[in-house]
């Protein structure tokens, strides 16, 4: 342990301590000598200000003086290499996650920590590039629009923008009350108070143009109401529930499914012959039934009855796709 991460210990268990800290335990904790240790202590007390008090016990002691300790804290930026690699790691997740978008904004803080990180290791080089990151059906993103978007949401402003819907392929022009922002299978949707349809909605970021923060205060909705309209069923534009799903799997797929989550309000169960039953809260079915489709014969909708009917539709229909396609290829 540098001397760096000897003082922050230091300053940590004294810190949290109710009682005098023994001095076999002081360098115990941080893997050094008394004379090292005290070389410390001294360096706390006296080139930090740090309010140190000797016991006054038989045995050496030390601690925070009471009351004192409690407003003392380190100056600056005082984290572990193992602290400082982990938000690194987080940094670089950003990054490549969603280029451009987040990662400039922190771009000062990864430099910050890259050179605290350095004087830590002398000179040694972490590897980032042992950080992979395989974004999965993102969307590109404007960043502008994303930039206005979250600054409107962490400044509670109304916000105004064109929005053209994948479902129907029209424009329409929204004022809205932002609530939050919601990062959602690689990428970003925005929870509203949609002004002119009076209203809860949720818009995906990327299908936003031309948004522009308005001088007007957002209307705050409760926390409450948002999570019951907007995340009390599955997928990211839920609505309420109008039923729940059961989903059989098979012993084989069971082993990944068991282990995922679906909804927070999920419910599994492990039958006697090793599947594994899943129920979650629906409103639209489309996109739980994707979801289920990609385990294709691993995979069963049990109820309700018009969920299963609704499966069936759909892999008949992919069926006679395959069907369709195999009679063009043999009339070629």
């Amino acid at each position: 342990m540098d001397r760096y991460e000897r003082i922050l210990t230091l300053h940590r268990v004294l810190k949290s301590a109710h009682y005098p800290v023994p001095l076999a335990r002081l360098m115990d904790e941080l893997e050094c000598s008394r004379a090292t240790l005290y070389r410390d202590i001294a360096f706390l007390r006296d080139g930090l200000g740090a309010p140190i008090e000797s016991a006054g016990t038989d045995q050496a002691a030390f601690r925070y003086e009471v009351g004192e300790g409690e407003r003392f804290e380190l100056p600056g930026l005082w984290l572990t290499s193992d602290e400082l690699a982990a938000l690194l790691a987080l940094n670089e997740l950003i990054g490549r996650s969603g280029p451009g978008v987040l990662a400039g904004a922190l771009a000062p803080f990864k430099a910050r920590i890259e050179r605290l990180l350095t004087g830590q290791e002398k000179e040694k080089a972490l590897p980032i590039e042992r950080i992979r990151v395989i974004p999965w059906g993102e969307r590109k993103l404007d960043q502008q629009v994303f930039r206005v978007t979250a600054g409107a949401v962490l400044e509670r402003s109304r916000l105004r923008f064109s929005y053209r819907a994948r479902t129907t392929d029209s424009d329409s022009k929204r004022t809205v009350s932002p609530q939050r922002l919601t990062h959602y299978r690689d990428n970003w949707y925005l929870d509203v108070w949609d002004h002119d349809r009076e209203a809860l909605r949720s818009f995906a970021v990327d299908r936003i143009r031309d948004a522009h923060a308005l001088d007007e205060p957002a209307i705050d909705v409760p926390e409450t109401d948002l999570n019951e309209l907007l995340a009390s069923s599955y997928g990211i534009f839920a609505g309420k529930p109008k039923a729940w799903a059961t989903i059989r799997f098979s012993a084989h797929a069971a082993r990944w499914v068991a282990d995922e989550h679906w909804h927070s309000q999920q419910k599994g169960e492990w039958l006697p012959d090793g599947r594994y039953e899943l129920k979650v809260p629906y409103s639209k079915s489309r996109e739980l039934l994707m979801d289920v489709l990609k385990y294709g014969p691993d995979a069963e909708v049990v109820a309700p009855l018009p969920l299963r009917e609704e499966m069936k539709s759909l892999l008949h229909m992919a069926l006679g796709a395959y069907g369709n396609r195999e009679s063009g290829i043999g009339n070629r």
